[in-house]
């Protein structure tokens, strides 16, 4: 799979679909061109539909320890193309090279979990022995739920897909996926190797699309279950457009860290800086709001700033560098924009606040005090590499801070205080609080997702599968 370029359309019942109109895929760093990807021209929407259906058919009748044999081994191949799918990621989705690679490697485990999982998720028996039950049983049986449309982001071009795509096969359910513009070769090349593993033609089906068509497969009757990742503002509108369709929306957020009693201030403030620019900020847990005990505000705060000196920037091919490009160069001038416009109104700049390379879209990391919510760079999700650091004067008044958002997905607490641990996560209002560490600490067997505008239901293995299926009761 080393060359590339024959990823350039649409992959529909296991052959590439070509289009009447392209659009260019750029390396995110040097801004060449990766490929020319045809778009699926709305007379091709009913082949996909159909291969989709087709499969749908075919495939739900495989039983557990088929769907499972089939996931191990394109857990195998993909391991076997690890190398060329890291160095794609990194130059597609403009991602670090060491962090592509830790992409890829989830890639796998998510895969496997999905394999493992698969055999076990079948039906279950309740207990009815009571009452008018007592000569009865039953069982609920857990079925496909069909076909899902889904959608995913740039930034893990392929595991946040495979978080639709792996759980989904687990079940017996097909799939079309709606792939980022900006990051589509990725996938088309996994959609190649998975159809080299032996599932029905059409299971997956990878579409390249304008937004036009992708409504259609939203407001499609035939299609059970719509998956979103993305943002908050997208994610909420196209709900809208679903109709009766189950809906699971992974969304955006600001996610915010409390430092209150901490024993090794420079291990913290490491961990809190990596968390806040790996990636160039570009992950959807990314800390954004750091709130600090005004006790050792002043001690954090230069611990901070010296370790944001040791940040490399630049290629993402070199293995030194977690701050690359951001994704386009309208992300970067947005960036700069909401930096420049919280120092006009009051903000301190503590460093950066600057583009380091125009032509190559890479921002300096930048730390903000001062700020209010007022500011975007404070109550909106700024996906860069900006962080506002600010104290607080008691552990109460921290997560009224953290609270104080519309959005609710992750934080990260660091405190050795049983108290603090009890109280925050009983007011803490968001989807995963995490002790000790960032917000952006994740697994691919945990429950992920959020609460207010960072979206509905829950992804991971296991809670993505209950999604995908539906439950029939049999009594007899």
């Amino acid at each position: 799979m080393q060359n590339f370029s024959q990823f350039r359309s649409s992959f529909v019942n296991d052959e590439f679909l070509y289009g009447e109109s392209s659009i260019e895929v750029l390396n995110k760093y040097d801004q060449s061109i990766l490929n020319e990807v045809d778009l699926l021209a709305s007379h091709q929407y009913e082949k996909v539909i159909q291969s989709s259906q087709n499969a749908f058919e075919e495939y739900k009748n495989f039983d557990s320890a088929q769907r499972s044999k089939l996931l191990f081994k394109l857990a195998d191949f993909l391991e076997e193309e690890a190398s060329f799918f890291s160095h794609l990621i990194c130059m597609e989705a403009g991602k670090p090279i060491s962090y592509a690679k830790g992409e890829v490697a989830r890639c796998v485990e998510t895969i496997r979990l999905s394999a493992e999982k698969a055999r076990h998720h079948s039906s279950e028996t309740p207990d009815l022995s009571y009452g008018p039950g007592a000569d009865k049983m039953a069982i609920i049986r857990h079925e496909p739920e069909g076909i899902i449309f889904g959608i995913s982001p740039f930034n893990f071009p392929l595991n946040l897909a495979l978080h639709k795509i792996a759980p989904a096969l687990a079940v017996g359910c097909s799939i079309i996926v709606k792939p980022s513009p900006q990051t589509p070769i990725t996938l088309l090349a996994f959609a190649k190797l998975l159809s080299r593993v032996g599932f029905p033609k059409g299971v997956v089906n990878i579409v390249i699309c304008e937004d036009a068509l992708a409504q259609r497969f939203l407001e499609d009757e035939r299609i059970s279950v719509f998956s979103f990742t993305g943002s908050a503002k997208v994610g909420w509108a196209l709900k809208a457009l679903s109709g009766k369709k189950k809906c699971l929306l992974e969304l955006g957020g600001n996610a915010a860290v409390i430092v209150n009693d901490v024993e090794d201030m420079e291990a913290v403030t490491a961990q809190i800086v990596n968390g806040s620019f790996l990636y160039s900020g570009q992950i959807c847990i990314s800390t954004q709001r750091v709130f600090i005990a005004s006790e050792i505000f002043d001690e954090f705060v230069e611990l901070f700033l010296e370790q944001v000196e040791t940040i490399g920037s630049g290629d993402p091919k070199d293995e030194s560098v977690i701050n690359g490009p951001v994704i386009n160069e309208g992300a970067l001038e947005r960036i700069h924009q909401w930096v420049q416009e919280a120092i006009s109104n009051g903000a301190e700049l503590l460093c950066g606040g600057h583009i380091i390379d125009e032509d190559h879209h890479i921002y300096a990391p930048t730390v903000l005090t001062n700020t209010d919510l007022d500011m975007k760079v404070v109550s909106e999700e700024i996906f860069g590499p900006v962080v506002i650091l600010e104290p607080y004067d008691s552990f109460s008044e921290a997560i009224e801070l953290v609270n104080d958002s519309k959005y609710g997905l992750q934080a990260g607490v660091f405190t050795n205080s049983l108290v603090n641990m009890k109280e925050a996560s009983q007011r803490i209002d968001v989807g995963g609080i995490i002790f000790n560490n960032v917000p952006g600490f994740r697994m691919d067997a945990m429950p992920y997702g959020g609460i207010k505008d960072s979206g509905l239901g829950r992804e991971g293995i296991a809670y993505a599968m209950e999604d995908y299926t539906r439950k029939k009761l049999i009594l007899f």
